[in-house]
């Protein structure tokens, strides 16, 4: 059940649910009585449920969560934000069958008077509202947050009213901040990205009835016929491409990782990359070191090898040698036109690549640009030239075929990167979108990283605790898709398994934890995997 849905995506499959048999009174049915379930969980001994229904037929699974509730022996009150002879379908027929008071007059004192232990159930919109909430609904919204702020625990209805289930942004200031989300059939991307993530609390997922050959095609994740178009990272995404170890195997089999390394003063991030692609199995790692960094990477590199690579140029000799199939530029390697110039040398020599941080800025679209070229600085603070611009980059991945390119990003470097994305209400739209333009596989950073490939397939991601807002995280991340790319794992896959990896690393290590914890992590989890 990792597939993702939209709304568009979630009607289409509510339709095919209907088209193989499945009445949609059936399932409103189902979908109320997950929702009593999830109520009858939170609420306290004693405690009342106010069920608040909204127009559509989010509200008909409240009258029918409302129905259940009281069956079941709870105190509940009913509120109908619109006149109920005015609702339709399928919710009409669910609001005929409540057999007590339907309230519709707003009240302060509705919600104060709950008491301690009490529930309000936010079945007011669901997934697919389409623009901000305001008059009555507004201040129920706003009512049910006050009460919640009194104690009332909150159970939302497929999304918190307020919320755009597709993007996990709010499209207005009135939006329910939920203890729980019940949601039918399968997550949205609302439910995973931010702030949608922590507006829903804790997400459960109910079966109501919908076949799952109401996602379509039945096909693996490559195949684009289905209606989804994304997927919840997680292991079941990418195990069968994870690197198996035989027997036979040696050194020389599990790949050779290549990491440029930045100057003098600046290696560090390097060596944290080359520590991870070891660590995640690749059979060899070599450091290629500028000249004025070879004194510090020595110093400090063990079985990590190391190259002394003072120039584009050295670096395309480095990469002659083919058993040197992966290879990382970025971290510490400086904003200048030497870092472009080595990412282009590893773009043409064949082995797959990975750009992070320096790798990205030095092809950003910068401001005060003249048409001789934009204005780029490296470590000394000054001033140079620079002929680089993004379409300079992407014109070099979509030369390249199927070869495999993976791009880390945080949201800083996207938005110089991709301008004209970054305002996109959608993460995972901007990812989707960038992987398009540029190519290459898009790791799109955060607590809610998303992984798209070109195509527009995409993964979220969600086992990243706080904790690795620390410096160098990054680095290690870049180092694991390195790692994973030298053994000959395909490039989406390798992406998302390297961020749930790194994600799962900081879980196992838990609160202290600083960048070089993160490798010493991961045998932990992989022999959990």
């Amino acid at each position: 059940m990792n597939e993702l849905l939209t709304t568009a995506e979630m009607s289409q499959a509510d339709k095919r649910a209907v088209e193989l048999g499945v009445p949609s009174l059936t399932l409103m049915e189902n979908a109320g009585r997950a929702i009593a379930d999830e109520a009858s969980r939170l609420i306290s001994q004693g405690g009342r449920a106010v069920v608040f229904c909204g127009p559509g037929n989010n509200g008909g699974d409240g009258f029918v969560a409302a129905r259940y509730l009281r069956e079941w022996g709870c105190d509940v009150r009913v509120l109908c934000l619109v006149p109920v002879e005015k609702l339709k379908g399928d919710a009409a027929k669910m609001a005929s069958r409540w057999e007590g008071t339907v309230e519709s007059a707003l009240g302060q004192a509705l919600i104060v008077d709950l008491g301690p232990g009490a529930i309000i159930v936010d079945a007011i919109f669901g997934a697919g509202l389409a623009r901000a909430p305001a008059g009555d609904f507004a201040a129920a919204i706003d009512l049910i947050n006050e009460a919640a702020g009194q104690g009332a625990r909150v159970l939302a209805v497929d999304v918190p009213s307020g919320l755009d289930g597709s993007t996990g942004v709010p499209l207005g200031e009135a939006v329910v901040h939920a203890d729980r989300t019940v949601t039918f059939f399968r997550k949205k991307p609302g439910h995973l990205l931010f702030p949608g993530h922590d507006l829903c609390g804790e997400v459960c997922v109910a079966d109501i009835g919908i076949p799952s050959e109401a996602l379509g095609g039945g096909a693996g994740n490559r195949e684009m016929g289905q209606i989804f178009h994304a997927v919840e990272n997680a292991p079941d995404v990418w195990r069968s491409g994870l690197p198996e170890l035989r027997r036979s195997s040696h050194k020389y089999t599990r790949g050779h990782a290549l990491v440029v390394s930045g100057p003098a003063f600046h290696s560090g991030a390097a060596r944290m990359s080359a520590r991870g692609a070891l660590r995640i199995g690749a059979g060899l790692v070599t450091v290629a070191s500028p000249t004025s960094a070879l004194p510090e990477n020595a110093a400090h590199l063990t079985a990590i090898m190391l190259l002394p690579c003072p120039s584009a140029r050295a670096l395309s000799e480095i990469l002659r040698d083919k058993r040197k199939n992966a290879c990382l530029i970025g971290p510490g390697a400086g904003i200048d036109e030497d870092t472009r110039d080595c990412v282009l040398v590893a773009l043409e020599s064949g082995a797959a690549v990975v750009l992070d941080a320096d790798a990205l800025t030095s092809f950003a679209q910068i401001a005060n640009e003249d048409e001789g070229g934009g204005v780029g600085f490296g470590f000394t603070g000054a001033a140079r030239p620079m002929t680089s611009r993004p379409d300079t980059l992407f014109s070099a991945i979509n030369s390249l075929g199927e070869r495999a390119v993976v791009m880390t990003p945080h949201e800083g470097e996207f938005k110089r990167l991709f301008p004209k994305f970054a305002e996109l209400p959608s993460k995972l739209e901007r990812a989707r979108m960038a992987a398009r333009e540029s190519g290459a596989v898009v790791v799109l950073k955060g607590p809610d990283t998303v992984i798209a490939r070109p195509d527009g397939f995409a993964a979220i991601n969600t086992n990243a605790p706080p904790t690795l807002a620390t410096a160098g995280s990054g680095d290690v991340l870049a180092g694991f898709v390195t790692g994973l790319l030298a053994q000959g794992m395909p490039a989406f896959e390798a992406a998302c398994a390297a961020v749930w990896m790194h994600g799962e690393c900081a879980n196992a290590f838990g609160p202290g934890l600083i960048a070089e914890d993160i490798p010493e992590a991961l045998p932990g989890v992989l022999r959990k995997l």
